[in-house]
């Protein structure tokens, strides 16, 4: 697969505690050189951000991150802040806790209201594959494909474990022809970003993928 055929699909992603302005700027200087999908960074930056790359790259953050936990009016007001702050996409994280309850009519709302507050920008929505069994995975897909969101998202990369192929492949089984799937967390070779890419993934959530290519171009290798 053609590099920049996987760069097209990749978010490229800085959400460490710490990260500086200076760190997230290179961030987005390699998200505009290489033309990726978009940058993903954290939401007190994304106003800076998006005055700094002048729509040259797409900017996305996170909602409820990494836990998932705040309560719904919590999650719409990041929202809507992320977006009058020039965030162009919304990575949100579900109630964990509530799928393990069952509560998937509760979930079902809680996307609508956010997605509501994107007001048509993309919504993304983590389920935290690592946590669930496969019958809360495919719960979610559902859930997920009612709840009219436009991507479903493996992982946080702050848990037990990143995106598997085995959940991409479930995920794309299980989401409705219009839900894209996203890979993320711990894809650290062009060929698990192949592997993600064939398997159903329309999206990947890394930094490596970047570093990776970077190397190559400057005769580092890799």
């Amino acid at each position: 697969m053609d590099r920049k055929d996987i760069l097209k699909t990749v978010d490229h992603t800085l959400l460490t505690q710490t990260a500086t302005w200076e760190e997230i700027r290179g961030i987005l200087d390699d998200g505009i050189k290489y033309q990726t999908a978009s940058a993903c960074i954290p939401a007190a930056y994304v106003k800076q951000a998006a005055e700094y790359v002048e729509g040259r790259l797409p900017i996305c953050t996170v909602i409820g991150f990494p836990n998932g936990y705040s309560t719904t009016a919590v999650k719409v007001f990041e929202t809507k802040d992320a977006i009058e702050n020039g965030a162009e996409e919304i990575d949100m994280v579900v109630n964990i806790g509530w799928v393990k309850d069952g509560k998937y009519q509760e979930i079902e709302d809680e996307i609508r209201q956010i997605h509501e507050a994107c007001g048509g920008k993309i919504l993304k929505v983590i389920i935290e594959t690592c946590l669930l069994t496969e019958e809360e995975k495919i719960r979610m897909c559902e859930t997920v494909t009612s709840a009219g969101a436009e991507f479903i998202k493996t992982s946080t990369g702050f848990s037990t474990a990143g995106a598997t192929f085995a959940d991409v492949e479930l995920m794309r089984k299980h989401v409705g022809k219009e839900v894209k799937v996203k890979a993320a967390g711990g894809i650290a070779s062009l060929e698990d970003a192949e592997k993600f890419i064939a398997l159903g993934a329309d999206r990947l959530g890394t930094s490596r993928i970047v570093k990776i290519i970077k190397q190559t171009d400057d005769g580092t290798g890799y």
